[in-house]
């Protein structure tokens, strides 16, 4: 099991100035899932399109070109369907908020009423109840992002859509890049003897493994059983387009 902090460490966590630092660090977007999630999927498909190859047997030269070809085509298609994903999300939120301003401006009772609702929910009564809802009402905003999370059930902090695709497609190159590097080795130097499929291999694996280490953060799972899960999907992917390729090299 994973290790749990001990008393003194949650001690440490809840002083006021470590909760007010975690609270105002929280409003800023982490895009490590997106280079993590991007890093994955160049690492499956770059090794897919090289297992293919090589099952083909065909020369390194060929290899690094599909290679390049993929780290650039699906690169890019996956950032740019993160860039409309997370537009889209945004602009539901900003449509979402639209209305509410618009609803608290022409009907301010109705919408002060369901404060008052959500409030009571929480177990608020009496003149705590008169208080959260006069407290929550007298900030435009506050009532607004209030009413976004807790009766449309939005999640306020949204990525920056530009940013969110340059790290899915950063990581998408980093990472792909690694099942080409004994190739583009074997093709500049010409090593006799040399075995360069073996050694990408190898580099993939460490790439999927650490990936899906990295990965159990989002999923709170045993990082060594999300590496192991990524490594046997990235297997997966790759020696089914190395026996696609095996069965297909008789058309080359």
């Amino acid at each position: 099991m994973d290790s749990e902090p001990d008393l003194a460490e949650l001690r440490k966590q809840h002083t006021s100035e470590a909760i007010r630092h975690r609270l105002n660090k929280s409003q800023d977007h982490s895009y490590l899932r997106d280079f993590v999630y991007g890093g994955i999927d160049g690492a499956v498909t770059t090794f897919a399109v090289v297992s293919g190859v090589a099952g083909a047997g065909l020369p390194s030269g060929i290899v690094i070109v599909l290679g390049f070809a993929n780290l650039v085509g699906d690169g890019f298609s996956m950032a740019a369907s993160n860039y409309l994903g997370s537009k889209a999300d945004l602009q539901l939120l900003q449509k979402a908020r639209r209305k509410e301003e618009h609803q608290i401006q022409q009907f301010p009772e109705g919408e002060r009423e369901e404060i008052r609702q959500i409030m009571s929910a929480k177990g608020f009564t009496g003149a705590a109840l008169d208080d959260a809802v006069r407290t929550i009402t007298a900030d435009r905003r506050v009532w607004v992002d209030t009413m976004l999370r807790e009766e449309l059930g939005l999640a306020l902090d949204r990525p920056d859509p530009v940013r969110a695709a340059v790290v899915t497609f950063v990581a998408f190159a980093l990472i792909g890049f690694l099942p080409l590097i004994a190739f583009i080795l074997d093709f500049l130097f010409e090593i006799p003897g040399s075995r360069p499929f073996l050694w990408s291999t190898v580099l993939t694996g460490m790439s999927f493994f650490t990936v899906g280490a990295i990965k159990s953060r989002f999923v709170q799972d045993r990082w060594y059983m999300s590496g192991l899960e990524t490594l046997a999907v990235g297997s997966c992917a790759a020696g089914l387009a190395y026996l696609t390729g095996m069965l297909l090299r008789g058309v080359v």
